[in-house]
């Protein structure tokens, strides 16, 4: 296994491009994490509201757009949509199920709330909307924090009892947490690391699909990082798994937050060593090797995966 060297910062050795980490979802400037809510409030103080119904934000929106979404999963989003602007969460139609303070973007509190299921329809201009859809559509530090938001109350949610003794939990004072007050156990939200690879041999980059991709689309390898693991043994074991081929020469590209529901996609690029491709029955439907002039339909630009593939395939083009 290629030990990864302690001066790489970034898949080029020492050629980190910072730009390269400015990722979908990762925290926005100008953003403070808090866990309560700043006991002087001043009156009618403007404040975000992240408001979910499942997986769907409300957003004030727009018409469709009239360009095709560069997203195989969305047909078209939307011309344009906005978070709406709250005072206090009394001008919601609904009594939310949950609420969590954020912090605070730019002076003005952050807030996520969960609607229940049987809530009547959002007023007009109003609607509920995924958040691929409203990737580039929505303000990028809105977008990075609803990132935040639906994955601390899918946690709150998933929470409500303790996983020990089943008793009912309570927020922990002064931190992110839950705590059980018969066991004292505490929950605390956690975060999936994913790996994500991509294989190059000579003019070629090694891209594979599952059987719930969009139809044509192809992507790098993925899979989660087990109890044990190194991520660079993640990587070689996942790699062996799903496609049959071993690798060298791992190197780090970048990381980002991944919402989908509570992951941290960490992307190296690696090179080929042995193997012929043989899919994963069940996991991998094709995986094929693809010249760096004739790619198939890539994911969209809101995943790592695709910065990963554009990355490494400018490099290649550029030394041919």
């Amino acid at each position: 296994m290629s030990a990864l060297p302690s001066q790489a910062l970034g898949w080029r050795a020492g050629n980190y491009d910072p730009a390269m980490s400015e990722m979908p979802f990762m925290s926005p400037e100008g953003f403070e994490a808090a866990v309560a809510a700043p006991s002087a409030q001043p009156a009618g103080a403007p404040a975000h509201w992240f408001v979910f119904k499942g997986d769907r934000l409300l957003v004030e929106l727009g018409p469709p757009n009239a360009q095709p979404s560069d997203d195989p999963r969305i047909a078209r989003r939307p011309a344009w949509a906005k978070l709406p602007l709250r005072k206090n969460n009394n001008l919601l139609w609904f009594e939310p199920a949950r609420t969590l303070y954020l912090g605070r973007l730019a002076g003005a509190d952050c807030w996520a709330a969960e609607a229940p299921a049987d809530a009547a329809a959002p007023p007009a201009g109003m609607g509920w909307e995924g958040l691929r859809a409203l990737f580039t559509v929505l303000d990028d530090a809105h977008f990075a924090l609803a990132g935040r938001a639906i994955q601390l109350l899918d946690w709150d949610r998933s929470h409500r009892y303790c996983g020990r003794c089943g008793t009912p939990t309570e927020e922990k004072s002064g931190e992110r947490a839950r705590a059980c007050p018969a066991c004292k156990f505490s929950a605390y939200p956690r975060i999936a690391p994913a790996v994500m690879a991509l294989v190059r041999r000579e003019s070629e980059i090694l891209l594979a699909r599952g059987p719930h991709f969009p139809p044509g689309m192809y992507s790098a390898l993925a899979g989660f990082v087990e109890a044990g693991e190194t991520l660079e043994q993640c990587l070689e074991r996942e790699v062996e798994e799903e496609v049959g081929v071993r690798v060298s020469r791992i190197r780090y590209f970048t990381s980002q937050p991944w919402p989908f529901p509570n992951s941290l996609m960490i992307a190296f690029v690696c090179d080929w060593l042995s193997g012929e491709i043989r899919p994963q029955a069940g996991e991998i439907e094709a995986a094929n090797w693809f010249k760096v002039l004739h790619l198939p339909k890539l994911p969209s630009k809101i995943s790592i995966a695709r910065r990963l593939i554009d990355a490494v395939v400018s490099e290649m083009r550029a030394g041919q």
